[in-house]
């Protein structure tokens, strides 16, 4: 009885240490900035405003996603997403790990 309460909570432990590496695939052309919320539909990026596009999406470090007038806080580093016409169109605030490695390399 023992035994299978160990090998229960040794693969419960596998599984939790398995999502916690778990790493988020940011598409190749997303770009890093600095992110402070606005008045809906304006964000400020890089000290900039934009917009958002029509059904844009923001994911927290968690990687659910927020709305726009939950936000809080100030100079979040963010990778993000355009769509053709220049409005933010996805947004991933990252954790402090992520925001620590380079965005991968484009290659053009």
């Amino acid at each position: 009885m023992q035994t299978k309460h160990f090998l229960s909570a040794f693969l419960l432990a596998s599984f939790v240490y398995s999502a916690a590496a778990y790493e988020r695939p940011f598409p190749l052309h997303a770009k890093r900035g600095t992110m402070t919320p606005a008045i809906y539909p304006a964000i400020i990026v890089d000290g900039k405003q934009r917009e958002l596009s029509p059904g844009a999406q923001i994911f927290n470090a968690d990687n659910t996603i927020e709305m726009p007038n939950s936000l809080r806080g100030s100079n979040i580093v963010v990778n993000f997403t355009e769509n053709n016409q220049s409005q933010v169109h996805r947004i991933w605030m990252l954790s402090p790990q992520e925001a620590s490695k380079p965005l991968p390399v484009q290659n053009r």
